[in-house]
């Protein structure tokens, strides 16, 4: 083809149709865009914070290869520059083309904006807010690579990159950055975390919320970030630095460097174009019947709760997450990915959940992503729960609510649990029988919900600063105020407060699979009570450093739990097997469990009494060189185990003891 000359002076040729987005090449930038069903494209050029284009290039005939549009335009330099499409198309029910509106490249690996401060403010450009920039790329990895660490070794640590350092009390250089997360490496490996897991780091529009604050009488955020507006580009508002991509893979390098792996919480289900009445930023004005789930009159399935579903098994789409994940993992070195409402992703076109999707397939035998932890939050907002049978083979784990809901049930006291809690404690065998217990991700607490010490602080939520009257947020807590709502000074609540705490905690940590932290749980972080804190960037959702000083117990003994964990494989073993169950009461009323955990030269005991009053407890025979040696005891009875077949479990307590050599000193 004979180049061509643009209005602006500038000239084009066809450019290869892969890779798609946006590339610095000789002489130019190469365009490269999807569209299954456009007419015709232009490319929109704008100067940095221009309200208009300086210029706008259609792809001619020569640059379109079926569905996808590329060219290169030469003379363009990527500074000062951003850019999106103008789309043409058909105007059928599922059809959203509209070519008064410039749309952003879903490729794209920097949105500008505004949007690259945190709190912008975004400027208000007409129809089009969410620019894309073109990154040269570029960054010194100094060797690193995936860490692959074993699954049965990991012990994660969710956290939010803002809410992290934010608070005046972290004490570092970046507070709220990707730089931050970096400087609290210290803390992290000091507790003993190998695995942080981001909630979502994908570029997010965090003023994109409409309600107020009746109490603070401020506006309220998209906080946690759950609306994802580039699937390739870093959140730029989480850099301290003017480069998110570079701060972003320095943090990455340094965890990796204190041998920490980096899992991303991504949000594959929805976007953040919301339903009809939503706006339309990138993949609705590229192919709305493509990527999204539409009932026969074009209308949105909504089976996220936020008003669309993504068309996650439709071939295009499939190769897009592919595109995504295989981005991450190569170009950000990420350890692995936590699927945000999986369930939505096992979806058909009309809805029904597929027994064998092939989003899930094709991910499971992609050879880039051989290596990569997968972990499927396996449920949706429409009902589909699919803990313990969700779609996929081996190399998948699950978030498993199960053990959440066992776990809160039994330690607040509720009894008819104490045989499911037995089974939780072993990997949860009756739902990852052909699996293993590494298939359960275990937690008590995550980002969504009570903070541990808010889950034995409330009976009820708190969520009146979230605009919506407190009717948002989960109902179904199973959580126990300790005979007083909220903050109290009475010494007997506190005193259980910390024991069921602490229960909470010894279960989560000793048992069969992979356990999950929360930030700031380790030393008593709290959200008033909140359960549903997506909506606040203020100190109701950072973690409060000085709770670490204040709550230095509660942390040392969240050191010692994961240090012990580390220390004896029974309870990280990739079987079930090792495992024997012990009924002190085997009435439905029970309220006490025994297990002992064992591998070679390795044997823990663990009870846990749930009644409020004293509980004797069997312990198993030793060998005659052999005996029992205390760890825990949350009720602090005893200091020691003086007789080697019986012991009380104090009420509400629990307690953990070890196998050791008679007469030595215990490892």
């Amino acid at each position: 083809m004979k180049a061509e000359l643009t209005a602006a002076g500038l000239t084009v040729a066809p450019a290869p149709p892969q890779p798609l987005g946006a590339r610095v090449v000789p002489g130019g930038i190469s365009f490269a865009v999807r569209s299954s069903g456009a007419t015709a494209v232009s490319l929109v050029l704008y100067r940095t914070g221009a309200a208009e284009p300086f210029a706008e290039v259609p792809f001619p005939p020569e640059c379109r290869i079926g569905g996808v549009h590329a060219m290169t335009v030469r003379g363009l330099e990527p500074d000062d520059l951003e850019y999106g499409y103008r789309v043409w198309g058909p105007s059928g029910p599922g059809d959203r083309y509209d070519p008064r509106r410039v749309v952003a490249d879903p490729y794209t690996r920097a949105i500008g904006g505004g949007g690259e401060r945190w709190g912008g403010p975004r400027q208000p450009f007409e129809g089009f807010r969410y620019r894309g920039r073109v990154v040269a790329g570029g960054f010194d990895w100094e060797g690193d690579r995936p860490l692959g660490l074993p699954a049965r070794d990991l012990v994660v640590y969710e956290l939010h990159v803002r809410g992290f350092t934010r608070h005046p009390s972290s004490g570092v250089a970046g507070p709220g950055t990707y730089a931050g997360v970096a400087e609290k490496i210290g803390h992290l490996r000091s507790l003993g975390v190998n695995c942080v897991e981001l909630l979502p780091v994908f570029e997010f529009d965090e003023l994109a919320n409409d309600r107020f604050d009746p109490v603070a009488r401020q506006a309220l955020w998209n906080y946690w970030g759950y609306n994802t507006v580039g699937f390739f580009a870093p959140k730029a508002g989480y850099a301290s630095t003017g480069d998110a991509s570079v701060e972003l893979k320095s943090m990455v390098k340094s965890l990796h460097r204190a041998g920490i792996e980096v899992v991303l919480d991504v949000v594959f289900n929805h976007t953040a174009e919301g339903d009809d009445n939503g706006p339309t930023i990138s993949l609705r004005g590229l192919d709305n019947e493509v990527f999204y789930l539409l009932d026969p009159d074009g209308r949105y399935r909504n089976y996220s709760g936020t008003g669309n579903t993504v068309n996650a098994n439709h071939p295009q789409v499939v190769e897009f997450i592919l595109d995504c994940l295989r981005f991450w993992v190569s170009e950000y070195h990420v350890d692995g990915f936590r699927f945000d409402l999986a369930a939505a992703l096992t979806r058909g076109p009309d809805g029904t959940p597929l027994t064998d999707p092939p989003l899930l397939r094709a991910i499971e035998a992609d050879p880039l992503l051989r290596d990569t932890k997968l972990i499927a939050e396996a449920w949706d907002a429409a009902g589909l729960y699919q803990v313990g049978s969700f779609p996929a083979a081996g190399r998948w784990a699950e978030w498993n609510g199960r053990y959440r809901d066992t776990v809160r049930r039994f330690v607040k006291g509720d009894a008819g649990v104490a045989g499911e809690l037995v089974r939780r404690l072993s990997g949860s065998p009756d739902l990852y029988g052909d699996r293993g217990p590494l298939t359960s991700v275990n937690f008590v607490t995550s980002h969504d919900g009570f903070t541990l010490a808010d889950l034995f602080s409330y009976n009820e939520k708190h969520n009146e600063r979230n605009g919506e009257h407190n009717r948002d947020g989960e109902r179904t807590n199973h959580s126990w105020n300790c005979g007083h709502e909220g903050p109290t000074s009475d010494p007997e609540v506190l005193a259980l407060r910390e024991r069921l705490t602490r229960n909470a905690l010894t279960l989560l940590l000793l048992s069969r699979g992979v356990p999950m932290l929360v930030a700031g749980d380790e030393f008593g972080r709290t959200q008033q009570g909140n359960n549903n804190a997506y909506c606040h960037d203020d100190e109701l959702s950072w973690v409060d450093w000085e709770q670490a000083a204040r709550n230095a117990g509660l942390l040392e003994f969240t050191r010692s739990l994961i240090a012990f964990r580390q220390a004896h494989p029974a309870l990280r073993r990739d079987t079930f097997d090792g495992v024997e169950w012990h009924t002190p009461d085997e009435s439905p009323e029970s309220r006490v469990v025994a297990v002992t955990f064992s591998a070679p030269d390795d044997e823990v005991f663990l009870a846990a009494n749930a009644f409020w009053e004293p509980v004797d407890i069997t312990l198993p025979p030793l060998p005659e060189d052999r005996e029992w040696r205390l760890f825990v005891d949350t009720s602090d009875v005893h200091r020691e185990v003086p007789d080697q077949d019986r012991i009380t479990a104090g009420p509400r307590s629990v307690l953990v003891l070890t196998a050791a050599p008679r007469g030595g000193v215990q490892g």
